[in-house]
């Protein structure tokens, strides 16, 4: 048989008109349509029960009377459990979290006034100890002090007691523990009299402890913090103080008046119940000397706290017409006119420029100050020399660097009156060998942040007396971080108390040019 016969030799075999294949491909066909209906009618009638068991009006059916009335309490119960996704029974719990009790508001909110508390009439304590600096607390009800017993009472207070150490150095544990730990706990049925009720008024407590007694501390622990946590009140609060010093209120009295107009009360040793309906325990803090516009509820910066700084004691100047002229004080020192003949029209309109110049007793002394001071009549400045010492007016020193165009002084605790300079000033701050990370951290920054035109001058090993003590190849002159790295004790044994400095007046004459330069642009700006 040839090749075109057997096809039809095979088809011949095949039931007339119609083929196996053929007859597979239709039984298969009707298998696959068959579990296909039963899921379409399946699909059918669950659409209808659920449009007919629904209490609501559908696109797909709109029931009559006749079949509304027949719901059961069954079908109801149904129905609603297939709305929610949850069996029946538990419908209540679903409720109360479709509609849940308003959480309380976070406590760094109360503290900063950016929230009020939902119910005001309970009793209700939080603290914020999130920040690495300080802890703070927040109580709100009815609120008592216990001097005796360092403790803070509140009266249907329902949750734990809570230990507070209201200072802004918690990092540094060997200052905090030296600080008075206040303990806000409930009351536990015993309710003193009040002896004096402060209605409507908040309290604000906190520690004047620590490192009270340092002008950098004073201002960057505790002043700038407490106008950072106080000044939302707008004077409508009471400040508590705890380890309370009567001569820091002497001394910060035309900066505190306007933080409060209240009387302060001395925590420690006013024996007296004193009532309150809010109280915060512990000052924000945002940095060394500074406050965060971003941080401020109201935006407020540095400069509106030396705004207020500067409010207070030119009121003080103005009120004490009396005071002996800034020159007469024994700490000032007879103030130096310049020995250059200025060009005619430049920088000399109404009176020379003029430096003040802090100098310090003990360690970081100014050796050659003689010769420094030469070196700025030279340049063109009337030089103010000022000898501030521990027990040294404020007022006074606010009247000193008033006229004052630029501030020098070396790294320490004096170089924070630069807060009472004016801005566009120039501040110079001679850094000693070691100390070029807290001499930016604590004067750099807050300076520029003031809007002064601050100055770094960083001596050389050959300016520091520590290179008559030392190898000029030892660590201690020329890789000052090995001693640094050992911690803060190590780098003030060193560092701090056994060095003074020699300047190299031609180096440093640069740096004196370059503020002389800034003051003339400066005052011709305002003149």
């Amino acid at each position: 048989m040839n090749r075109q016969q057997r096809p039809m030799a095979a088809a011949a075999l095949l039931p007339p008109g119609k083929s196996t294949a053929e007859k597979e491909r239709k039984s298969n066909s009707v298998h696959r349509l068959f579990p296909l209906l039963l899921l379409t009618l399946y699909a059918i009638a669950s659409v209808l029960r659920l449009a007919l068991s629904s209490p609501f009006p559908t696109a797909f059916v709109q029931p009559s009377a006749s079949s509304s009335s027949t719901f059961s309490a069954e079908s109801r119960q149904e129905a609603e459990s297939l709305k929610t996704h949850i069996p029946s029974e538990t419908h209540h719990v679903q409720a109360e979290e479709e509609n849940p009790v308003p959480a309380p508001p976070p406590c760094s909110a109360l503290i900063d006034g950016t929230a009020v508390s939902r119910n005001e009439a309970a009793a209700f304590v939080c603290c914020d100890r999130s920040h690495i600096r300080s802890d703070l607390c927040y109580a709100r009800g009815d609120i008592r002090t216990d001097s005796a017993s360092s403790s803070v009472l509140v009266h249907g207070m329902s949750s734990a007691a809570e230990a507070i150490r209201p200072y802004t150095r918690k990092w540094d544990p060997a200052i905090t523990r030296t600080i008075q730990e206040i303990s806000i706990r409930p009351a536990n049925g015993s309710r003193r009299a009040c002896d004096v009720r402060h209605e409507g008024v908040p309290a604000l407590l906190f520690s004047n402890g620590g490192y009270t007694g340092n002008l950098y501390h004073e201002f960057s622990d505790g002043l700038i913090p407490l106008y950072v946590t106080a000044q939302r009140f707008r004077g409508e609060v009471v400040l508590v103080v705890a380890e309370y010093r009567p001569w820091w209120l002497a001394r910060y009295r035309p900066l505190l008046e306007r933080l409060t107009k209240y009387k302060m009360v001395d925590f420690s040793r006013d024996n007296r119940v004193h009532c309150f309906s809010e109280m915060i325990v512990g000052l924000r803090i945002h940095g060394e000397l500074i406050i965060d516009p971003w941080l401020m509820p109201n935006g407020n910066s540095v400069r509106d706290f030396q705004a207020l700084l500067l409010e207070g004691y030119n009121a003080v100047a103005r009120s004490n017409p009396s005071l002996p002229a800034p020159e007469s004080p024994p700490f000032l020192r007879s103030l130096v006119r310049s020995t250059r003949r200025e060009p005619a029209g430049r920088c000399s309109r109404s009176r020379r420029p003029r430096i003040a110049v802090f100098v310090r007793k003990g360690c970081r002394v100014l050796v050659n100050l003689r010769e420094l001071v030469r070196a700025c009549q030279r340049t063109g400045f009337d030089v103010q020399i000022i000898e501030p010492r521990r027990g040294t007016p404020l007022d006074v020193i606010h009247r000193a660097l008033a006229p004052a165009d630029a501030m020098l002084a070396v790294h320490g605790a004096a170089v924070t009156h630069f807060l009472f300079m004016r801005p566009s000033s120039a501040l110079i701050q001679v850094v000693p060998l070691g100390l070029e990370k807290p001499a930016e951290e604590f004067y750099g920054e807050p300076a520029r942040r003031l809007g002064l035109e601050y100055m770094a001058y960083k001596i050389t090993p050959e300016e520091s007396t520590l290179s008559k003590l030392y190898d000029r190849r030892s660590a201690v002159l020329v890789n000052t971080s090995v001693i640094t790295d050992r911690g803060w004790q190590e780098m003030k044994k060193i560092y701090l108390d056994k060095q003074n400095v020699k300047l190299n007046l031609t180096r440093f004459g640069k740096v004196l040019a370059k503020a002389y330069s800034h003051v003339c642009v400066a005052r011709s700006g305002i003149e």
